[in-house]
């Protein structure tokens, strides 16, 4: 029987909601809870192994704009310099950083050109998806997926790669997959111990009386809360967010002299992960190198990464998010709307680079989004949905101080249906040759399905 629980607390008192289950069964559940509570028996980790950090711009990002064709003949026919444009100049005010005389960073994106002079950035332009869905959800679905158009595939890709059996002494760490988001995005569905932290600070136990909850899905399958719950559906893994700072205490002292089966599955391990994150006290992190991160809250998920990178706690694939990229009206060029995006998305990169120092020579930063946006701006100053776009790749393994992939050009005759840039480079290229090269995986067909990616695919990210 499937089943999801939840425990309620406040100041100290406890409830239980059992969904789907019998009455009866809520003190056994409580007792297993209690048993979840001892001190934790699972591995930190020893650090040193390989990361992966995955960055969805939600929303389309204008990647003509991030990363600038202006050597592109056609560049400024579409798009316009001066009040009311959305072109970058490449001289004088407001100029885009030049790269390699082709393309150019986006001002806002400057804390990112010494980490591109060093040779670990690389932009990867061109890139997309085959499908043609210009609805965000569904081109989301299909990235996540990594299977276009294929809505029967309810795994997402990083799951699958973190499920290949390569090197079952792996599949123990607790934290192999963590995600800064309020949900397991649709990328981890399927991964059963993905761990869900919308904020370290305040993962786990805290000092208030506020009413909080932790979200168990035991069986890590989507689907489990029913649709009348307020807070909607677990979609995979577990999701736990802050405690009253008594709820240990008052499950062992409720339960001390009970005996039963312990709980094995995500419960225990959820309790496991607030002891190992208290023990951290993120709330007195410093970083290192000198980083400053933007008090956005993309910046302080890449400072809850860096942390949890830096305490060897077994990260192997991270996950954050950010928003804001569907950018129809007043875009704006130099400065405005999608300039205050791109400052704080450059930033905060920057700031996780420094602050992992030579821990970044194990580390990949992959951004991507959905989809682009069109070449030729609208009558409201903005962009509307598109095709291909530009993705990021960082780190020490990257090939980088290049921008990598297959320019189709942006004459009348090479766009996409006549307004979009094309795509040049499957999407499922990028993550096959990060997931091959980086993670150590080598049935792609595992992780990709219906896709044979490879080698003679590959854009040359990592070298």
């Amino acid at each position: 029987m499937k089943t999801t629980r939840r425990i309620f607390v406040k100041n100290g008192a406890l409830a239980v909601a059992s969904v789907g289950i019998l009455p009866a069964l809520g003190p056994l559940f409580l007792r297993s809870a209690a048993f979840a509570a001892e001190p934790q028996r699972l591995s930190k980790g020893t650090g040193g192994g390989k990361t992966l950090i995955c960055i969805f711009q939600r929303g389309a990002v204008d990647g003509l704009s991030m990363v600038v064709p202006h050597g592109d003949p056609d560049y400024y026919q579409h798009r316009q310099v001066g009040p009311g444009g959305i072109a970058l100049p490449n001289t004088g005010d407001g100029a885009l950083i030049d790269l390699d005389g082709m393309f150019g960073l986006h001002p806002a994106l400057a804390a990112l050109k010494p980490i591109f002079d060093a040779g670990h950035l690389a932009p990867i332009q061109a890139v997309g998806s085959p499908s043609a869905s210009r609805s965000h959800f569904d081109a989301q679905d299909f990235m996540e997926s990594a299977a276009p158009d294929l809505k029967t595939i309810s795994t997402g890709w990083l799951a699958r790669a973190l499920n290949c059996p390569e090197d079952s002494a792996r599949l123990s760490k607790l934290f192999r997959g963590i995600t800064m988001t309020e949900r397991v995005p649709r990328s981890l569905m399927g991964y059963q111990e993905a761990l869900a932290i919308p904020s370290l600070v305040s993962f786990g136990l805290k000092d208030d009386a506020a009413t909080s909850h932790v979200d168990l899905n035991f069986d890590g399958t989507p689907g489990n809360m029913p649709p009348a719950d307020p807070d909607g559906p677990m979609r995979a893994g577990m999701a736990v967010q802050p405690q009253d700072a008594t709820v240990a205490a008052a499950f062992q002292a409720m339960y001390n002299t009970d005996s039963g089966d312990k709980v094995h599955g995500t419960g225990k391990e959820a309790f496991e992960a607030v002891k190992i994150i208290q023990s951290l006290h993120p709330e007195r992190y410093v970083p290192s190198g000198g980083a400053a991160y933007p008090r956005s809250a993309f910046g302080q998920s890449l400072q809850a990464i860096a942390q949890m990178i830096k305490a060897n706690v077994g990260v192997e694939v991270a996950f954050a998010e950010i928003g804001g990229w569907d950018t129809h009206v007043n875009q704006g060029a130099s400065i405005g709307r999608l300039a205050t995006d791109l400052k704080d998305f450059g930033t905060s990169l920057a700031a996780l680079h420094a602050d992992l120092g030579d821990r970044m020579n194990d580390v990949v930063v992959l951004t991507m989004s959905e989809f682009g946006r069109t070449v030729r701006q609208n009558g409201n100053g903005g962009t509307d949905h598109g095709h291909a776009t530009c993705f990021l790749a960082m780190g020490g393994p990257v090939h980088g101080g290049k921008v990598l992939g297959q320019w189709p050009g942006l004459a009348p005759e090479k766009l996409y249906e006549n307004r979009d840039l094309a795509v040049t480079t499957d999407f499922r290229d990028v993550f096959g040759e990060i997931a091959n090269k980086h993670l150590g995986i080598t049935d792609l067909a595992a992780v990709f399905p219906n896709y044979a990616t490879g080698p003679a695919k590959f854009r040359g990210v990592m070298g």
